[in-house]
């Protein structure tokens, strides 16, 4: 097991790779929404979240995980 965990370390701070912080707090998310007129709703943050994640090239090219604010 020890050696799974070092191989899932060593694979989150992969060369060229990093973590995505979308933990962002409703408050937070509500501000960015307010400067460009969006209401923040459940459903608008979570399409808003899903809009990055369907960036499949960059997810996958870039991003080795994601940090999620409930």
């Amino acid at each position: 097991m020890s050696e799974r965990l070092e191989d899932i370390a060593a694979a989150i701070v992969a060369d060229g790779k990093g973590l995505l912080a979308a933990d962002e707090s409703s408050g937070t998310i509500k501000k960015r929404f307010d400067v460009i007129g969006v209401e923040s709703t459940a459903d608008s943050r979570r399409d808003y979240r899903e809009m990055m994640f369907r960036t499949r090239e960059a997810m996958t090219r870039y991003i080795s995980g994601v940090i999620l604010y409930d």
